[in-house]
Protein backbone atom coordinates (compact mmCIF):
# COMPACT_ATOMS: atom_id res chain seq x y z
CA UNK A 1 0.00 0.00 0.00
CA UNK A 2 1.41 3.67 -0.76
CA UNK A 3 2.88 5.39 2.22
CA UNK A 4 -0.50 8.24 1.35
CA UNK A 5 -3.23 5.60 2.22
CA UNK A 6 -1.32 4.52 5.19
CA UNK A 7 -1.21 8.36 6.30
CA UNK A 8 -4.95 8.31 5.19
CA UNK A 9 -5.92 5.47 7.21
CA UNK A 10 -4.18 7.26 9.84
CA UNK A 11 -6.10 10.42 9.57
CA UNK A 12 -9.30 8.39 9.56
CA UNK A 13 -8.58 6.71 12.74
CA UNK A 14 -7.82 10.17 14.52
CA UNK A 15 -11.45 11.12 13.05
CA UNK A 16 -13.24 8.49 14.20
CA UNK A 17 -11.87 8.72 17.07
CA UNK A 18 -13.07 12.20 17.46
CA UNK A 19 -16.15 10.74 16.47
CA UNK A 20 -16.31 8.64 19.48
CA UNK A 21 -15.74 11.01 22.10
CA UNK A 22 -18.21 13.53 20.32
CA UNK A 23 -20.86 10.55 20.46
CA UNK A 24 -19.89 9.75 23.94
CA UNK A 25 -19.91 13.32 24.99
CA UNK A 26 -23.31 13.68 23.19
CA UNK A 27 -24.81 10.35 25.21
CA UNK A 28 -22.91 11.71 28.89
CA UNK A 29 -23.82 14.91 29.00
CA UNK A 30 -23.94 16.44 33.04
CA UNK A 31 -27.67 17.70 32.22
CA UNK A 32 -28.84 14.09 31.24
CA UNK A 33 -29.08 12.95 34.63
CA UNK A 34 -30.26 16.02 35.96
CA UNK A 35 -33.35 15.88 33.46
CA UNK A 36 -33.85 12.36 33.79
CA UNK A 37 -33.89 13.06 37.93
CA UNK A 38 -36.29 16.01 37.30
CA UNK A 39 -38.47 14.16 34.29
CA UNK A 40 -38.71 11.93 36.97
CA UNK A 41 -39.86 14.05 39.47
CA UNK A 42 -42.47 15.79 37.49
CA UNK A 43 -44.06 12.21 36.37
CA UNK A 44 -43.90 11.77 40.40
CA UNK A 45 -46.06 15.16 41.10
CA UNK A 46 -48.22 14.67 38.31
CA UNK A 47 -49.64 11.66 39.86
CA UNK A 48 -49.50 13.05 43.72
CA UNK A 49 -51.24 16.23 42.29
CA UNK A 50 -53.91 14.05 40.49
CA UNK A 51 -54.57 11.77 43.40
CA UNK A 52 -54.41 15.14 45.64
CA UNK A 53 -57.01 16.39 43.36
CA UNK A 54 -59.52 13.73 43.43
CA UNK A 55 -59.31 13.51 46.79
CA UNK A 56 -60.07 17.00 46.98
CA UNK A 57 -63.25 16.60 44.38
CA UNK A 58 -64.62 13.56 46.86
CA UNK A 59 -64.20 15.58 50.15
CA UNK A 60 -66.52 18.52 47.92
CA UNK A 61 -68.48 16.33 47.03
CA UNK A 62 -69.29 14.65 50.48
CA UNK A 63 -69.11 18.11 51.94
CA UNK A 64 -71.56 19.46 49.03
CA UNK A 65 -73.95 16.56 50.02
CA UNK A 66 -73.50 16.86 53.81
CA UNK A 67 -74.63 20.67 53.73
CA UNK A 68 -77.72 19.24 51.43
CA UNK A 69 -78.59 17.04 54.04
CA UNK A 70 -77.87 19.34 57.23
CA UNK A 71 -80.63 21.58 55.45
CA UNK A 72 -83.06 19.27 55.08
CA UNK A 73 -82.56 17.80 58.35
CA UNK A 74 -82.61 21.59 59.73
CA UNK A 75 -85.33 22.05 58.18
CA UNK A 76 -87.54 18.61 59.11
CA UNK A 77 -86.87 19.62 62.88
CA UNK A 78 -87.72 22.98 62.53
CA UNK A 79 -91.24 21.61 61.06
CA UNK A 80 -91.58 18.88 64.14
CA UNK A 81 -90.73 21.33 66.78
CA UNK A 82 -93.41 23.31 65.94
CA UNK A 83 -95.81 20.76 66.11
CA UNK A 84 -94.18 19.57 69.26
CA UNK A 85 -94.94 23.08 70.54
CA UNK A 86 -98.11 24.12 69.40
CA UNK A 87 -99.70 21.10 71.33
CA UNK A 88 -103.51 19.92 70.72
CA UNK A 89 -102.43 16.22 70.41
CA UNK A 90 -102.77 13.54 72.66
CA UNK A 91 -99.71 12.47 75.15
CA UNK A 92 -99.28 9.31 73.34
CA UNK A 93 -98.52 11.56 69.97
CA UNK A 94 -96.92 14.06 72.27
CA UNK A 95 -93.90 11.65 73.67
CA UNK A 96 -93.27 10.16 70.27
CA UNK A 97 -92.96 13.46 68.71
CA UNK A 98 -91.13 14.50 71.59
CA UNK A 99 -88.94 11.32 70.80
CA UNK A 100 -88.40 12.08 66.92
CA UNK A 101 -87.63 15.58 68.12
CA UNK A 102 -84.38 14.83 70.01
CA UNK A 103 -83.80 12.02 67.63
CA UNK A 104 -83.22 15.02 64.77
CA UNK A 105 -81.43 17.16 67.10
CA UNK A 106 -79.26 14.04 67.80
CA UNK A 107 -79.06 13.75 63.89
CA UNK A 108 -78.06 17.17 63.21
CA UNK A 109 -75.38 17.32 65.45
CA UNK A 110 -73.78 14.58 64.59
CA UNK A 111 -74.15 16.47 60.41
CA UNK A 112 -72.46 19.55 62.40
CA UNK A 113 -69.74 17.62 63.22
CA UNK A 114 -69.64 15.66 60.00
CA UNK A 115 -69.84 19.12 58.26
CA UNK A 116 -66.91 20.68 60.37
CA UNK A 117 -64.22 17.70 59.62
CA UNK A 118 -64.96 17.82 56.47
CA UNK A 119 -64.28 21.53 56.11
CA UNK A 120 -61.14 21.07 58.11
CA UNK A 121 -60.43 17.76 55.40
CA UNK A 122 -60.79 20.38 52.61
CA UNK A 123 -59.09 23.29 53.54
CA UNK A 124 -55.89 20.89 54.38
CA UNK A 125 -56.63 19.18 51.22
CA UNK A 126 -56.58 22.41 49.12
CA UNK A 127 -53.34 23.51 50.82
CA UNK A 128 -51.62 20.10 50.00
CA UNK A 129 -52.94 20.58 46.44
CA UNK A 130 -51.51 24.09 45.40
CA UNK A 131 -48.10 22.97 47.72
CA UNK A 132 -48.02 20.18 45.21
CA UNK A 133 -48.83 22.23 42.05
CA UNK A 134 -46.30 25.09 43.21
CA UNK A 135 -43.35 21.82 43.56
CA UNK A 136 -44.48 20.58 40.44
CA UNK A 137 -44.69 24.07 38.37
CA UNK A 138 -41.06 24.59 39.91
CA UNK A 139 -39.46 21.23 39.12
CA UNK A 140 -41.04 21.80 35.12
CA UNK A 141 -39.49 24.85 34.79
CA UNK A 142 -36.15 23.47 35.59
CA UNK A 143 -37.01 20.98 33.58
CA UNK A 144 -37.77 22.48 30.83
CA UNK A 145 -34.15 24.89 31.44
CA UNK A 146 -31.99 21.20 31.52
CA UNK A 147 -33.64 20.37 28.01
CA UNK A 148 -33.10 23.80 26.35
CA UNK A 149 -29.13 23.25 27.45
CA UNK A 150 -29.27 19.75 26.48
CA UNK A 151 -30.43 20.85 22.90
CA UNK A 152 -28.18 23.49 22.65
CA UNK A 153 -25.03 20.93 23.42
CA UNK A 154 -27.02 18.25 21.02
CA UNK A 155 -26.91 21.11 18.28
CA UNK A 156 -22.97 21.87 18.65
CA UNK A 157 -22.30 18.42 18.90
CA UNK A 158 -23.98 17.88 16.14
CA UNK A 159 -22.47 20.29 14.09
CA UNK A 160 -18.90 18.88 15.21
CA UNK A 161 -20.11 15.42 14.10
CA UNK A 162 -21.29 16.44 10.63
CA UNK A 163 -17.54 17.95 9.83
CA UNK A 164 -16.17 15.10 10.96
CA UNK A 165 -18.56 12.68 9.17
CA UNK A 166 -17.91 15.18 5.97
CA UNK A 167 -14.11 14.75 6.53
CA UNK A 168 -14.62 10.61 7.43
CA UNK A 169 -16.82 10.55 3.93
CA UNK A 170 -13.18 12.43 2.18
CA UNK A 171 -10.50 10.20 3.67
CA UNK A 172 -12.44 6.63 2.59
CA UNK A 173 -12.15 6.64 -0.80
CA UNK A 174 -8.29 7.48 -0.25
CA UNK A 175 -7.53 3.77 1.21
CA UNK A 176 -7.66 0.45 0.02
CA UNK A 177 -11.30 -1.21 0.61
CA UNK A 178 -9.41 -4.56 1.75
CA UNK A 179 -7.49 -2.31 4.51
CA UNK A 180 -10.76 -0.70 5.76
CA UNK A 181 -12.42 -3.79 6.05
CA UNK A 182 -9.63 -4.93 8.36
CA UNK A 183 -9.22 -1.53 10.36
CA UNK A 184 -12.95 -1.90 11.17
CA UNK A 185 -12.08 -5.04 12.44
CA UNK A 186 -9.96 -3.95 14.49
CA UNK A 187 -11.73 -1.14 16.19
CA UNK A 188 -14.51 -3.71 17.29
CA UNK A 189 -12.14 -5.57 19.12
CA UNK A 190 -9.75 -2.88 20.08
CA UNK A 191 -11.59 -0.25 21.92
CA UNK A 192 -11.94 1.81 18.71
CA UNK A 193 -8.52 1.60 18.09
CA UNK A 194 -7.94 0.01 14.96
CA UNK A 195 -4.39 1.65 13.57
CA UNK A 196 -1.85 3.32 15.54
CA UNK A 197 1.58 5.13 14.80
CA UNK A 198 5.10 3.55 15.42
CA UNK A 199 6.84 6.40 16.63
CA UNK A 200 10.45 5.32 18.26
CA UNK A 201 10.20 1.95 18.68
CA UNK A 202 6.42 2.24 20.40
CA UNK A 203 3.19 1.50 19.61
CA UNK A 204 0.31 4.28 19.65
CA UNK A 205 -2.27 1.45 20.32
CA UNK A 206 -0.89 -0.40 23.10
CA UNK A 207 2.13 1.47 24.30
CA UNK A 208 4.47 -1.23 24.43
CA UNK A 209 8.04 -0.80 22.84
CA UNK A 210 9.25 -3.17 19.94
CA UNK A 211 12.33 -4.12 20.04
CA UNK A 212 14.62 -3.77 16.40
CA UNK A 213 13.99 -7.44 15.33
CA UNK A 214 10.18 -6.82 16.17
CA UNK A 215 9.92 -3.42 14.67
CA UNK A 216 12.01 -4.88 11.21
CA UNK A 217 9.38 -7.64 11.44
CA UNK A 218 6.06 -5.24 11.67
CA UNK A 219 7.74 -3.63 8.60
CA UNK A 220 8.19 -6.84 6.44
CA UNK A 221 4.37 -7.72 7.07
CA UNK A 222 1.53 -6.18 4.63
CA UNK A 223 0.10 -4.17 6.07
CA UNK A 224 2.53 -3.76 9.32
CA UNK A 225 1.17 -4.82 12.17
CA UNK A 226 2.04 -4.37 16.18
CA UNK A 227 3.53 -7.80 17.27
CA UNK A 228 2.06 -6.98 21.00
CA UNK A 229 -2.01 -5.96 20.18
CA UNK A 230 -2.10 -6.59 16.23
CA UNK A 231 -3.24 -3.36 15.52
CA UNK A 232 -2.20 -1.56 12.12
CA UNK A 233 1.01 0.34 12.56
CA UNK A 234 1.52 3.13 10.69
CA UNK A 235 5.71 4.04 10.31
Amino acid sequence: MEMKSYADLLDLQKVDSQIDRLLHDRENLPELASYKAAHGKVEELTAVEADATEKLKQTTRSLDRTQGELGLAETKLEREQLRLYSGGMSARDTDYLRREVEMLRTNKSKMEDELLRLMESSEEQEKSVQAVQAELAEVTIEKDRLASLIQAAWKALDGELARREARKADLLPTIDPDMVTLYEELRGRKNGVGVAALEDGVCGGCHLSLTATEELEAKRSDPPRCIHCRRILVV
